[in-house]
């Protein structure tokens, strides 16, 4: 009998210590690398998402950003990914890096990437786009959006990467191989002023690459979802003018399955926290439930809308998934 007693105790103890792990929902969010704006970006979620969600365990993972990212997401190792539009036009499209659509849900648009083609005033040789022809030049990390960006944006001028010598770094990674001498120009996709490139200011005369109108009319003509932008003088050490070149808006993505209560909550308590977020990158007072609407490519998923509804915004037709058609 205190056997059978004992046994039933121990049961009831383990049931109750299993509980709180057991109705625990763990949230992987694929950022980026460590030099860029992702990451610091999805640590401010993950802590949002602690805080203001009973029962969430969220995490920002360091990854090789968009493309990788999304197909993470689509193999179910992350729960939310970080990606630029280019690259969820693709996944949406079944293009480029995706062989067939992936079914990704859009949870809401962040803040404008922008591309920086980065040298060294010492680099006296190298002043357009043009003069990168027969360079070193890093494009990206692999599986990256930055890269995608690149050879999209290079393409679009009649530039090839058989056109230079292709290293493929991170951001991190350019700072210190344009330090080292080791490649000529460096090319970022990321949210401005962007810690890296702050840091290669900090210590050598820097160079941001500008485009001439020709150039910005032909990448967007061909890229719809690229747009004009200016990096405002002063926003680097030594940058002494506007540099003009393409952005491209950044969504944070979720699987079509996720459930519409999950989707709400995150949508709700990010918005919500807005704050939050601006206190880690600037950038994220263009995180807002309108910025989302008028830029995001993939459709909305349902519990996004559900929560748009409540605030009485309109959701365009183009933008509701199948699943509520």
């Amino acid at each position: 009998m205190k056997k059978a007693a004992l046994f039933l105790v121990s049961v009831v103890l383990v049931c109750i210590l299993a509980t709180p792990a057991s109705a625990r929902e763990f949230i992987a969010i694929g950022t980026g690398g460590t030099g860029g704006t992702y990451y610091p970006f999805g640590g401010a979620m993950a802590s949002i998402y602690n805080k203001k969600i009973d029962g969430v365990q969220a995490s920002a993972e360091v990854t090789g950003a968009s493309v990788e990212n999304t197909r993470l997401l689509a193999r179910g190792e992350l729960q939310l990914a970080m990606a630029m539009n280019d690259v969820v036009y693709q996944a949406v499209h079944g293009e480029g890096d995706f062989k067939a659509p992936v079914q990704v849900r859009t949870l809401f648009e962040m803040y404008p990437n922008v591309f920086h083609a980065v040298t060294l005033q010492k680099k006296e040789d190298i002043n357009t786009m043009s003069d990168l022809e027969g360079e070193d030049v890093s494009v990206g990390s692999p599986g990256s959006g930055t890269e995608t960006m690149a050879e999209l944006v290079l393409d679009s001028l009649g530039i090839s990467y058989d056109d230079f010598d292709v290293h493929r770094l991170s951001f991190a990674e350019n700072t210190q191989a344009l330090k080292d001498n080791v490649i000529d120009a460096g090319i970022w996709s990321v949210g401005p002023p962007t810690s890296s490139v702050m840091d290669l200011a900090t210590t050598h005369d820097i160079k941001i690459l500008s485009f001439s109108e020709e150039q910005m009319n032909d990448v967007v003509t061909e890229h719809p979802y690229y747009s004009d932008w200016a990096i405002e003088a002063g926003t680097y050490d030594g940058q002494e003018e506007d540099v003009r070149t393409p952005s491209v808006w950044n969504t944070v993505l979720v699987h079509k399955d996720m459930s519409e209560d999950m989707a709400y909550k995150l949508a709700k308590v990010t918005f919500e926290n807005r704050q939050d977020l601006q206190d880690v990158y600037i950038g994220a007072k263009a995180t807002t439930p309108e910025n989302t609407i008028k830029n995001a490519v993939a459709p909305l998923h349902p519990g996004v809308i559900k929560y748009f509804k409540e605030l009485g915004l309109d959701v365009p037709d183009e933008l509701m998934p199948e699943e509520m058609k």
